[in-house]
């Protein structure tokens, strides 16, 4: 509902590509983007940042997608900022899990709770899309999200691994496919295990 209409007003769409499809959101274009793709689109996978809006000191960046290759947090992004632009969550990053930073986050055991991977992916994604060989002092910078599980030293190996992966330096299958049952998930990834049946 646009918040517009009830004064009166009306609401123009907001008209954007997410994950490479057009879209129109009937929603008040102050919205931040954040809650249009997870309420309107089930986009889940952009976690609420716990920031009000605005991006500030409170915002982790589990919010983070690219919008026109740029990671932003998308809490601090309007629907009208966003407005004709492309904008791209974790869930259009790779259907299948095999972009390189997705694979070397879990070949670099850089997962724990999970809450805030997909920010970080999404970070890391960007950085790689405009420096295929960057520093450590790069990927500290490029990096601002938090993680309360503390993974950042192995983010720094992450990066670096992904990079070599874009560059086909190197090679690797760590990320199942979706879909794969847990029995042959283990077998594909030694470190997982299926849970014993109930």
């Amino acid at each position: 509902m646009c918040l517009q209409q009830a004064h009166g007003g009306g609401c123009a769409m907001s008209r954007m590509t997410v994950n490479d499809r057009p879209v129109e959101f009937d929603l008040d274009p102050r919205m931040p983007l954040l809650y249009a793709l997870r309420e309107a689109m089930n986009l889940t996978g952009t976690k609420a940042c716990g920031g009000t809006g605005g991006g500030g000191a409170d915002c982790s960046g589990a919010c983070m997608v690219l919008v026109d290759g740029v990671a932003l947090r998308s809490c601090a992004i309007t629907l009208a900022e966003a407005e004709g632009r492309l904008i791209t969550t974790i869930e259009g990053l790779s259907r299948d899990r095999s972009h390189p930073v997705q694979q070397a986050m879990v070949a670099q055991g850089a997962i724990q709770c999970g809450y805030c991977t997909p920010g970080i992916v999404i970070s890391a994604a960007a950085l790689l899309l405009r420096n295929s060989a960057p520093t450590r002092a790069d990927i500290e910078t490029a990096i601002p999200n938090i993680c309360r599980c503390g993974v950042y030293p192995r983010l720094i190996k992450v990066v670096e691994q992904a990079a070599r992966v874009a560059q086909r330096q190197e090679r690797i299958s760590a990320a199942p496919a979706p879909g794969i049952s847990p029995a042959d998930a283990a077998k594909a990834v030694p470190a997982l295990r299926a849970a014993p049946p109930e």
